[in-house]
């Protein structure tokens, strides 16, 4: 069940991408006598006005609150979602949303000088809101695993967090090339990813996951396909032959101990080269659908899946 309401939440998530056009008000800042600030174009081309270094910070996204946990910055966030659940200092924090449905009211009482969200789960209407009062919003739009460092190095410029983020962003960068170098000469095996059953839905060629599945020297039976997230049939999955199918663990996942994902498979897929030879696996999703410092943590799982699996 937990799985199965991950990959319900995580739909709604990516049902709301496109919803973001607006350009953000000029605004006086809260507090702003004797402060000094910066122009900052976040990652969908928005000019944002922040005050250098921010001290009160509100993460409307999981995989934000880790990048500033991992940063350092955990002091510093005041307001996080009811999602944010790792490191696990974040349940301490007080919650403002749901992701999906933000309490205005409730963040505008903390008196954040920085309100940072992801694209996948944040409101326009919420957005202009916010600018209305003088609160800035900064947007995180990570895409692809590279995507993320960027993400993790703008955010360590805007809140004066420069050598952590480059610290860390050093750290994965090292494991990404270790993982590129393990699958070198490596047949890439045929991979379907299940992100909903009811319908049959998986990852497209722009989907975030499908990069990952890349990287993992995998490859996607749907990545040519232009929608980000498709209704698959199939028919379609049994004609391309997955070697690997693969979909997201639930909330705490022991992702070392891979699980078959088989009962939970619509019917007609038993007759697919991955069940019949008993290769579908669940992976933590808080690992590879959370676009933050652990999506290396995730690769290197899949990678391991892919090419050292027990046959």
């Amino acid at each position: 069940m937990r799985s199965k309401s991950l990959v319900i939440l995580f739909l709604f998530f990516v049902l709301t991408l496109n919803l973001f056009a607006c350009q953000q008000k000029k605004a006086s800042l809260p507090n702003p006598e004797n402060t000094d600030y910066q122009t900052v174009t976040d990652e969908i081309g928005r000019q944002v006005k922040i005050v250098n270094n921010p001290k009160r910070i509100i993460s409307l996204a999981p995989s934000i609150t880790e990048i500033l946990f991992a940063l350092e910055l955990g002091q510093q966030v005041v307001g996080v979602t009811s999602y944010c659940n790792y490191p696990t200092q974040a349940a301490k924090i007080t919650q403002v949303s749901d992701t999906l449905h933000p309490n205005l009211e409730m963040v505008i009482s903390l008196k954040p000088d920085l309100v940072l969200i992801s694209t996948a789960s944040q409101l326009e209407q919420f957005m202009a809101k916010l600018s209305e009062v003088g609160i800035p919003v900064f947007v995180i739009k990570s895409q692809s695993v590279e995507g993320v460092l960027s993400s993790i190095e703008l955010v360590g410029q805007i809140t004066d967090h420069k050598t952590q983020a480059k610290n860390l962003t050093t750290s994965l960068k090292k494991r990404l090339e270790a993982v590129k170098e393990q699958i070198q000469g490596q047949t890439p095996p045929k991979v379907f990813f299940v992100v909903g059953t009811e319908p049959l839905i998986t990852a497209g060629k722009s989907a975030f996951i499908t990069d990952l599945i890349n990287l993992a020297g995998g490859k996607s039976i749907s990545d040519d396909v232009a929608t980000e997230w498709p209704a698959y049939s199939i028919e379609s999955v049994i004609a391309r032959g997955p070697e690997i199918i693969l979909s997201p663990g639930g909330h705490n996942f022991d992702s070392s101990d891979t699980k078959s994902v088989k009962a939970t498979l619509p019917k007609g897929l038993e007759v697919t080269p991955a069940v019949r030879n008993e290769q579908t696996y669940q992976i933590d999703g808080d690992l590879i659908l959370r676009p933050g410092p652990r999506i290396i943590d995730g690769l290197e799982q899949m990678t391991k899946l892919f090419h050292t699996k027990e046959k």
